[in-house]
């Protein structure tokens, strides 16, 4: 169970944003964005949110920007991290949802050839997930982003 302070909020900004607040939660998270220390603040929390804010843009360049932000603060990340902040998954099952998102966002960029990069790379790393309805979920989203992309 998450136990960090920060990661909570983020999640439940996350959940607002989702549910019709998007130009709010944008706000707010952009706001803990600054709080955390930026570029500077702990990866777990920087990778989480800046994640989190790029499912919130409205334009795939932004998207693309705050996706990059996340992979780097992931390359910080330890399985220690992750435990002391209570999630209960291993710094490596952080990638395969990172790469899918530089996939798709390559895609809507019209990069296809970026977008396969990022998709073999997601393919690469989906092991490190479970069968779970997290792994799942990720899983449908590989099938989706390679079926649109086989379409270009």
């Amino acid at each position: 169970m998450i136990t960090d302070p920060v990661l909570l909020r983020i999640g439940e900004t996350v959940l607002r944003g989702h549910a019709g607040e998007s130009q709010e939660a944008r706000l707010e998270l952009r706001q803990l964005w600054d709080e955390i220390g930026g570029d500077s603040g702990d990866p777990l929390q920087r990778c989480t949110l800046a994640h989190s804010l790029a499912d919130l843009q409205g334009d795939p360049a932004d998207e693309l920007a705050w996706d990059l932000r996340a992979l780097t603060a992931a390359a910080e990340i330890t399985d220690e991290h992750t435990a002391r902040a209570g999630v209960e998954l291993p710094a490596a099952a952080l990638y395969p949802s990172l790469y899918l998102n530089l996939a798709e966002c390559y895609r809507k960029l019209g990069d296809p050839g970026r977008a396969r990069e990022y998709l073999a790379l997601t393919r690469d790393t989906i092991g490190t997930l479970g069968d779970d309805e997290y792994g799942e979920l990720i899983r449908d989203g590989l099938r989706t982003v390679a079926e649109q992309l086989d379409g270009i």
